[in-house]
């Protein structure tokens, strides 16, 4: 029998952080619960509600399925009961459509709405399909296909640097929304990720060579779809390791700079997969940048701070990021970045849906995030 449409009751506790004594709204309690990924957004536009994967109702918390909450009354509506689960998963800042991966080799689309599901691609190759995004318009779907890996990345990053080395050729799909054409728009020789329309104009995205920053030589790329050409966003010198790149709500591409010994990952032990301690070289200062669309660096702000992934809010004017133990919120306006401390997490980092991923909502007045301090993956929610 089928699980769609089931509702499940609130779980929604509230508490005051220890740290900072903000009030924490807990939104689930039981099973893994990950929101989406910060370049998708899981608040639906109004911040009333939010899309998210969970492995309830099973107990063997490895298959998820999507879910929406109501955040006003805590309700969950089961949308999806793959047997095996879903994979990545994207959808519509309005949330009417929804875009998930399947066994990494089919590309399926839910109208929200109405229920209707419709598989709109199905890989037959040697490749793997990458994260979904929908463009703008709502017309097309963009993800990655990537060369076929034996073993490919594990938890705490096992595998990073030998999947990076070992793909040679990828592309860049382009789907029409409703399936009828998919096109390769870009090749490349390099392992292909984080494909993102960009939030205004469906012939513009970017999209990164992924894997270790220390190692990744150009890591973003702007793709113009229709010349299938592509151009280097803030082109990259031997020292940089870059990474965690967005397009803000006004248009501009934010990425991370952790200079030279940096690789872009957290383990379960608080230590980076692939990067050494020597390899760090002192007196460099990390920053964070600002580029438009031709790839040209508008804004570059000093960080002497460390966060492992940091979401803008609506004029970029405060980041929210995930420190090892806490979530910080980081001021912009003046002439130093100012930094302090939101709240506790306490997540253990131990594989990629521990990652906190703190995400501003559309209104920018809630920040939403994932932590697993108490031993399962569940969502939160704090105010900035």
């Amino acid at each position: 029998m089928s699980m769609i449409g089931r509702e499940y009751p609130s779980e929604i506790v509230k508490y005051q952080d220890p740290k900072t004594g903000k009030e924490i709204t807990q939104l689930t309690t039981g099973h893994q619960n990950v929101h989406m990924y910060f370049t998708d957004n899981s608040f639906t536009t109004g911040d009333r509600e939010i899309y998210f994967t969970s492995t309830r109702p099973y107990e063997d918390q490895e298959r998820s399925n999507l879910f929406k909450m109501d955040l006003e009354t805590g309700i969950m509506t089961q949308l999806t009961d793959e047997v095996n689960g879903i994979g990545s998963c994207t959808k519509t800042p309005d949330s009417e459509i929804a875009v998930y991966v399947l066994n990494r080799c089919q590309v399926v689309k839910l109208n929200t709405r109405t229920g209707q599901k419709d598989i709109i691609y199905e890989e037959m190759g040697d490749y793997q399909i990458g994260h979904p995004f929908i463009s703008h318009d709502k017309k097309y779907i963009g993800f990655e296909r990537n060369e076929k890996q034996e073993h490919g990345v594990g938890k705490n990053y096992t595998g990073f640097a030998e999947t990076m080395f070992g793909i040679k050729k990828s592309y860049i799909m382009i789907v029409d929304i409703d399936g009828r054409e998919a096109k390769n728009v870009y090749s490349d020789t390099h392992w292909i990720g984080h494909f993102q329309f960009s939030p205004d104009d469906s012939n513009i995205a970017m999209f990164c060579h992924e894997g270790p920053w220390n190692l990744v030589q150009q890591r973003i790329w702007i793709l113009d779809i229709a010349a299938g050409d592509a151009i280097p966003c803030y082109r990259q010198q031997q020292d940089d390791s870059i990474g965690h790149e967005f397009w803000t709500r006004d248009g501009l591409i934010f990425f991370d700079d952790r200079m030279a010994g940096h690789d872009g990952t957290i383990t379960v032990s608080k230590t980076q997969a692939v990067a050494t301690q020597d390899q760090i070289k002192p007196g460099q200062i990390p920053f964070v940048g600002l580029a438009d669309r031709t790839g040209r660096l508008l804004r570059r702000i000093d960080m002497p701070f460390y966060c492992n992934h940091y979401h803008a809010n609506n004029d970029n004017s405060v980041l929210v990021g995930d420190a090892v133990e806490d979530l910080v919120l980081i001021d912009l306006k003046g002439e130093k970045p100012e930094l302090t401390t939101l709240c506790y997490h306490g997540t253990s980092w131990n594989g990629g849906y521990t990652h906190c991923h703190p995400t501003y909502s559309w209104g920018a007045d809630q920040i939403l995030y994932t932590s697993d301090k108490d031993g399962l993956c569940n969502l939160y929610i704090v105010r900035p």
